[in-house]
């Protein structure tokens, strides 16, 4: 395991002068939070997940590249389309090498409230790389649909009654159609052994890990606090975002429990085989740590942690602890990716 900033498990999370109603560290030191498990699966929760991978690969993605829109860091930048499950269009960027063949492949997942444009995903992890960078379904900006709630909040619920309907499964299978894209797009990513990389902030997070396991496509993934870890266990930890709005409705709904056990990030990671850097937060009022670090305690492959002082709260350390992080991503990959 590799550490990052970890000085010692004793260690806890600053004290942050805030003014949530509640502690956004819970109370936990990194020890601790080295022991949260991951909750047990349902009986069919493999066959689920295949299935919905083998509907997803049936699919023909059907990728259209649109206008460029800058290009930036050896990269072109275009804006591309593709088809998903059920038929959807979605949009997203393509990123292509300035100059010569790409050598490596990115799917690069977005946080809740979705992408209006590249910004900070490019540079890439890698030089000489391609990428595709999907808005998936409900997200904005080029993932809007008629009938599927854009704001975080509605969205995290919108099907959520059914596990055949609830939208995040949907969005699991929009990443892999849009790895579809990229592998059409970009032939020379083609080969006996796979050479795309993942790459997820918060809900992407969740969505990558929950994406990974099935996809032999993908030989490494990077996690940044993600989501959806734990469902159990973040049902009783208050917070803001998404994670709120899912314990509002199971206060009212809690037979939703069942429903969740098959969207569950940690029980996913257990299934999870490659190598993946997670990056979880010691302090975080919309992701609570607990489930970060059930995702990372779950993985069943090589694992590498990369600890944070916060995620989803601005301070005075952010962009320095951004950068060690984009440092660590790039040698991660070029290590595993070489």
């Amino acid at each position: 395991m590799t550490n990052g900033t970890v000085d010692d498990g004793d260690r806890s999370a600053r004290d942050f002068a805030h003014d949530f109603p509640f502690d956004p560290a819970y109370g936990r030191t990194l020890n601790e939070l080295l022991r949260v498990p991951a909750p047990d699966a349902p009986a069919d929760f493999d066959a689920f997940w295949r299935s919905r991978y083998e509907a997803a690969r049936a699919v023909d993605p059907k990728p259209e590249v649109g206008r460029l829109v800058e290009e930036r860091d050896g990269a072109r930048i275009h804006e591309v389309s593709y088809t998903s499950v059920g038929g959807v269009r979605l949009g997203g960027w393509l990123v292509l090498p300035a100059e010569g063949e790409a050598e490596h492949g990115f799917v690069v997942g977005h946080g809740y409230g979705g992408r209006d444009q590249v910004g900070p995903d490019v540079p890439l992890p890698l030089p000489r790389s391609a990428a595709i960078l999907p808005c998936v379904r409900g997200m904005a900006d080029r993932g809007l649909l008629p009938g599927v709630p854009s704001v975080a909040a509605e969205h995290v619920l919108h099907g959520i009654a059914s596990r055949d309907t609830y939208v995040i499964g949907e969005c699991v299978a929009d990443l892999w159609c849009a790895a579809a894209a990229l592998l059409e797009l970009v032939p020379e990513l083609n080969g006996p052994d796979p050479r795309l990389g993942y790459l997820g902030v918060s809900f992407g997070g969740g969505l990558g890990a929950l994406a990974l396991p099935w996809d032999e496509r993908f030989a490494v993934g990077q996690l940044t606090v993600p989501t959806f870890g734990n469902h159990p266990l973040r049902l009783t930890l208050d917070c803001v975002g998404s994670g709120a709005a899912v314990r509002r409705y199971h206060a009212e709904h809690p037979e939703v429990v069942d429903v969740l056990s098959y969207f569950d990030a940690a029980t996913a990671a257990g299934r999870l085989g490659k190598p993946v850097l997670v990056a979880a937060a010691l302090f975080d009022p919309s992701v609570p740590p607990p489930g970060q670090f059930a995702v990372y305690n779950a993985l069943a492959g090589a694992r590498e942690l990369r600890v944070l002082e916060a995620g989803h709260y601005e301070y005075e350390g952010t962009r320095q602890e951004q950068a060690g992080l984009d440092a660590a991503t790039a040698d991660f990959f070029a290590r595993v990716l070489r």
